[in-house]
């Protein structure tokens, strides 16, 4: 259902998700959890090393003999007071490198003691220090304090900003651990991958938690026409996608016509039937529901109807019990379980189970052979891996005419050629889009696919040409709009551009949770943060599958950690 809403972001050759690779290069534009954060587009020198630093600041002192500690001891008594707490610090470092942190703690305590107020930078080097020794020691709660000290002492403290993500992660405490992995991120302008990751973690955390409760009492709601018909259009071997035929109401009486139309009339998955012609969605469940009480003779095609809507809905708890009840009917027709087995498979790869979703694709590949369905939705929802390609040829091979799957070959190739930084074969998939957009000149799909990879190619004129043939041949698909507006924003730098083109997706169909999250991703980026949460919130409320939750909490949750960031410390990202 999903790959009906928004196409899935490929990953980097580098293995690292697109959005931590598109933040270290600079790119302008970027979907995903890490185009929350900003980042600085006159790219900073590129930092050495991994920013991890597990020994204290400052020089360890060295090895004292006997006359050497007398001599100390007097000179001691001539130092001042921060050169004494320098001393003692310099001794700390000494014992923190020989692993004797016990000591170490000891020589910090006394440099803190020792050390006048006024001496902030110093101070709060001591504390943090005294931080890292802890650390060593697992006393997390006593890293988060002397952490917060050094941080109170200097509030841009990076590596004491980043030890008390680190020990706030260990104690759980998620959201401040955000806020502080966030202002590091700030202050290093994006260039420590170990930061970054971090971050990465703490919001998916955030996000599948907050997504668990939230998905489980959320409201039911009907996505738009658009996107109902879309998904069914994805079904070529469907039984209940079909059109009521008029044998469907003849063949319950043939001689008698007036018996027929009462036992139609009595019929819920009937009237269903008419319902989905008519697009009036909302009475389709119910209908079923008096089908299925009723054990009518479509008692099967009801139940895979009321868990195809359940499924619409975003209800797979509800579909789940009559998906298995249509799989377990032996007796029903091969189509109806095979159809079933499909719809359960990709739940359960919404749902991130994929040794189920397998077992459910192989069954309905073994009792219904040659159903081009099988293949096609198991080609989708492979991600573009070498399986998915064979898919696709096998729905093909059953196939021809099908369009969907021809353009979905070509993007599962071009993916495996970009992700595998193999130039050759990128350009054999952009040939192939084109034989597919000069075949099927009607798919939409097909252009809108060819319009993401010439945007990876940086063909943003021709791509934007796609686009607008998808607009043409499919007004009312809001996706679109977005697609169309994000490449305004990532070719010509034009906001107004971009941000009118996602308005009117939202104009077009105001269930479009893809255009409410690319809004608040540019409102980020804009620097209007209030803003950008109230578009993630409305798009955590439309959201279609819990997963899709997760990841709308994450940009959410990223948003307001940078405006308690800006609140604590005055630390804004540059934006565009």
């Amino acid at each position: 259902i999903m790959a009906a809403s928004k196409p899935v972001e490929p990953q980097s050759g580098t293995g690292l998700p697109r959005w931590q690779l598109a933040l270290l290069v600079g790119t302008p534009i970027v979907l995903g959890v890490g185009a929350v954060y900003l980042w600085n587009r006159s790219r900073t020198k590129e930092r050495k090393g991994t920013g991890e630093r597990k020994t204290p600041e400052g020089s360890a002192s060295p090895v004292q003999g006997q006359d050497g500690a007398a001599r100390a001891s007097r000179e001691q008594e001539n130092m001042s007071p921060l050169d004494r707490a320098q001393a003692a610090k310099n001794k700390g470092n000494k014992y923190f490198k020989a692993g004797k942190y016990e000591n170490a703690i000891q020589c910090y305590t006394e440099a803190i003691a020792l050390c006048p107020t006024e001496q902030k930078a110093d101070l709060s080097t001591f504390y943090q220090n005294r931080a890292a020794a802890y650390e060593q020691q697992m006393k997390w709660t006593e890293v988060v304090q002397d952490c917060s000290q050094a941080v109170e002492l200097n509030p841009r403290y990076v590596k004491a900003l980043f030890r008390r993500a680190k020990a706030l992660e260990k104690l759980d405490n998620k959201k401040e651990c955000l806020e502080d992995v966030t202002a590091v991120c700030i202050l290093e302008a994006f260039q420590n991958q170990q930061s970054m990751l971090l971050a990465d973690k703490v919001l998916k955390q955030l996000g599948k938690e907050k997504a668990k409760e939230k998905y489980k009492n959320r409201e039911p709601m009907m996505p738009s026409p658009q996107f109902i018909k879309s998904y069914f259009s994805s079904f070529t071997d469907d039984i209940i996608s079909q059109p009521l035929q008029k044998g469907e109401k003849k063949d319950e009486d043939k001689d008698k016509e007036g018996e027929a139309a009462e036992v139609t009339e009595s019929s819920g998955y009937l009237k269903a039937k008419q319902y989905m012609e008519e697009e009036n969605y909302d009475k389709i469940i119910s209908e079923c529901t008096k089908e299925i009480e009723s054990g009518g003779r479509y008692t099967a095609e009801a139940l895979l109807l009321r868990a195809t809507f359940f499924l619409l809905i975003g209800n797979a708890t509800a579909a789940q019990p009559d998906l298995d009840r249509v799989i377990n009917m032996q007796d029903a027709n091969v189509k109806l379980r095979a159809n079933a087995l499909i719809k359960r498979g990709s739940m359960y790869m919404q749902q991130q189970q994929p040794l189920l979703s397998t077992q459910d694709f192989n069954m309905a590949a073994e009792i219904d052979t040659r159903n081009p369905d099988v293949y096609h939705h198991r080609g989708q929802s492979d991600g573009g891996h070498k399986m998915a390609v064979g898919d696709f040829d096998e729905c093909i091979l059953l196939r021809p005419d099908s369009a969907l799957a021809q353009a979905q070959k070509c993007f599962a190739l071009y993916r495996q050629a970009y992700t595998g930084n193999n130039p050759a074969q990128v350009q054999t998939a952009m040939d192939g889009f084109e034989d597919v957009i000069r075949r099927f000149p009607k798919c939409a799909e097909g252009y809108a696919l060819y319009a993401q990879a010439l945007t990876d190619q940086q063909q943003f004129g021709k791509a934007d040409e796609m686009y607008d043939k998808c607009i043409e041949l499919e007004p009312d698909n809001a996706t679109t709009y977005v697609h169309k507006g994000l490449l305004q924003l990532q070719w010509k730098q034009d906001l107004d551009l971009g941000l009118e083109l996602i308005s009117k997706a939202i104009e077009i169909d105001n269930k479009c949770d893809f255009a409410y999250e690319t809004m608040g991703t540019i409102e980020v980026q804009r620097g209007n943060l209030d803003k950008a949460i109230e578009m993630f919130n409305k798009a955590i409320n439309l959201a279609k599958s819990e997963m899709e939750m997760a990841h709308l909490y994450s940009l959410c949750d990223a948003a307001y950690a940078q405006t308690e960031v800006a609140r604590k410390y005055g630390l804004k990202p540059p934006t565009l």
